[in-house]
């Protein structure tokens, strides 16, 4: 049964959280792994200047039409993890990113919860046409999620995440509008009739 998830505004809360998650080894490995400062790597903005910035540049990163962020909430409100649409308008297409932060709830079905809320967010409320996600060869967790829901290898990119050292590759994974609205119904249907 998947849990009930919800995306609400990012607070510097959730930054400062997002921040300690990263530091974490087994977080960052399975993410962008750390730079060569020995800083954790995050996509769209660093979280550890985002939580000295000002008002001014705080919106900037937090209110930009391009870059949507959600922090990841559980239905009493605690915060687990973050998501990132980064859309192209023009080509009705977004970049997928996700981040469940909180070891203790991996492999509980808080990612495919999550994934399904930024999934309904960029299909139903940006009606956007396609969203894509760059995965890591090594995150295969995240591979198989993303299948799950519908997702097909679109291509193989070389050596786009550095990681321990050297270079990984990544599978390019896409999912349509029409064919997300298609696998959601079954997933669901599937899920309630387990929660019988």
């Amino acid at each position: 049964m998947f849990p009930e998830v919800v995306l609400s505004p990012v607070s510097r809360n959730d930054v400062g959280r997002l921040a300690e998650w990263l530091k974490d080894p087994a977080v960052n490995s399975s993410w962008y792994g750390v730079g060569p400062n020995g800083r954790p790597l995050h996509m769209g903005y660093d979280p550890q200047d985002a939580l000295a910035a000002s008002e001014e540049e705080w919106a900037r990163i937090f209110s930009d039409e391009d870059r949507k962020l959600y922090s990841i909430r559980t239905a009493d409100g605690e915060h687990i993890g973050e998501g990132q649409l980064v859309i192209e308008w023009p080509l009705q297409e977004a970049r997928l990113f996700l981040l469940i932060g909180r070891k203790d709830l991996w492999h509980h079905h808080y990612g495919t919860a999550a994934l399904i809320k930024l999934l309904d967010q960029a299909f139903r409320g940006f009606q956007l046409h396609r969203v894509w996600a760059d995965i890591p060869d090594y995150n295969t967790p995240a591979q198989q999620m993303f299948s799950h829901l519908g997702f097909v290898l679109e291509g193989h990119l070389r050596g786009t995440h550095w990681r321990d050292g050297q270079w990984y590759d990544s599978r390019a994974m896409g999912l349509l509008a029409e064919e997300y609205e298609r696998r959601r119904a079954r997933l669901l249907r599937a899920d309630a009739q387990q929660s019988r």
